[in-house]
This record gives C-alpha cells, structure tokens and sequence, in this order.
C-alpha cells in the first residue's frame, strides 16, 4: 500500500487555494489548508470535509516567520516530511503606476515574494525529508515580460497592476534560482520546483472579473505538484505548456 502524500497549500481558505486543496484531497492527499484567518479557514476546511477528504486546518500567516515556524514544527512532529508545498498565498492592491511608490509596494511584496521565501524556507527540511517533493509557485500570466511588453494583450494594457505583476515576475525568477540550487545540491536535488499560472480566473482577488473557474484554474497547480520524476524543474507553465518569460 503507498504511503499517504502529505501537503500544505497557504491562503487556502478561498478561492484557488481552497480548490488546490480539492483537487489534491481528491487524489488521496492528506492536506494542511493553511489560513491567515482561522474563522475563514475553518469554514473551507468543515466545507471540504464534509466532501470526503481529509483535510487538516492550520493558522497560517506567510509575513510572520513564527507562524511559519510553527506549521513546519506541527506537520514534522506529526509526519516528518512533506511531500507538497503550494505557497498560494498572495494579494493584489491596484494603484496607477505613475502614482505608486515603495510604500504602496511593500505589502505586495511581503506577501507575494517574501511570504514565498519565507515559506519555502521554513518547509525546506521537511521537503528535504520527503522522496519526490513539489513546489508549486502561483504565478500570474502577467508575470511574463512578453506578453507585458506586447501594447496589445491585456497586461500590456494595465496601468494600475505594477506592484502585483513585478511581484509574480519575482517569483518565477525565485524559482528558476530554486530550481538551480536544488540541481547543484546532493541533498536537495530530488525536489522540483516550478510556477503555475491558472489564468484569468475568477476570484476575489479580481472582484471575480475572471474568465476561468478556479476548477479550470487549479488544474496546472495540481498537474505540477504530482509531477513524475523526470518531469520539468525551474519552469513556468499554464494549460497550454511553458509560458514565455
């Protein structure tokens, strides 16, 4: 019989992260269902249980380290190793760009590139742990300089989303420089990293202006975090395949 997977998504108590969650437990997961809020987390969690899955409840704040600390102490000293990281977690505050300045920049990026160094930092020995761990980092397609740069497409027309797509653009760097230091260490070399974007989804996060479903959206999240061994490493990907940088 094959051991249970275990894995943690951040900001899962809605939206895409919730449905990763889903989509994980459906497939026989065991998985932490990490909340800033622990009201709101609770509400997904008692939601997805009573589907069926097993689902496990855990406060998670990606900007505080000792929260962090503390959901990587709780899943060691109940499984030891991890075998499924989603740092989902992010936020998205839109301003002109010829009037946004650091300031309004920090909170984006303290969740959205700190809060993803910080989580995979604080779970790297438990992934380390594990025989054939994932990362999956959520990106956005408007993290891609291409379609960014190109007046025509949609991100080349935004004007109030500057913090947020430089945000995602760090992140599928962060990871491109992850994927090269888990090749060149013995140690870590069994760990795959990669970035998703699930498209233009409807969440929240867009006051659901989204074209996609988060079903539809969770579908490349999932499809990297169950990779094969000799699946990609260091990629950026959507539904299609890789996205151009």
């Amino acid at each position: 019989m094959a051991k249970q997977l275990i894995a943690l998504v951040t900001g899962a108590n809605k939206g895409l992260g919730k449905e990763v969650v889903r989509q994980l437990g459906r497939r026989g997961m065991l998985v932490y269902l990490g909340s800033r809020d622990p009201g709101r987390g609770e509400a997904a969690a008692s939601e997805l249980i009573d589907e069926g899955l097993q689902v496990i409840l855990t406060q998670l704040d990606v900007t505080d380290e000792a929260s962090i600390e503390a959901v990587a102490a709780q899943i060691g000293h109940r499984h030891g190793e991890l075998n499924v990281l989603v740092p989902n977690a992010g936020v998205l505050h839109r301003m002109p760009a010829l009037l946004t300045t650091a300031s309004n920049m920090l909170a984006t990026y303290d969740t959205n590139v700190f809060g993803v160094v910080r989580t995979i930092h604080g779970l790297l020995p438990l992934l380390q742990a594990a025989e054939h761990p994932r990362i999956v980092n959520v990106a956005s397609t408007s993290a891609s300089l291409t379609f960014t740069s190109d007046p025509t497409t949609l991100f080349g027309q935004s004007d109030t989303s500057l913090a947020y797509a430089s945000s995602k653009a760090a992140v599928t760097m962060l990871t491109v420089h992850y994927a090269n230091a888990f090749r060149r260490s013995p140690a870590h070399a069994h760990i795959k990293i990669n970035s998703a974007t699930p498209g233009y989804i409807a969440t929240d996060l867009n006051k659901r202006a989204g074209t996609r479903t988060v079903e539809e959206g969770a579908k490349i999240v999932v499809k990297l975090a169950t990779l094969p061994d000799d699946g990609p490493s260091g990629g950026f990907f959507d539904d299609d395949g890789a996205v151009p940088w």
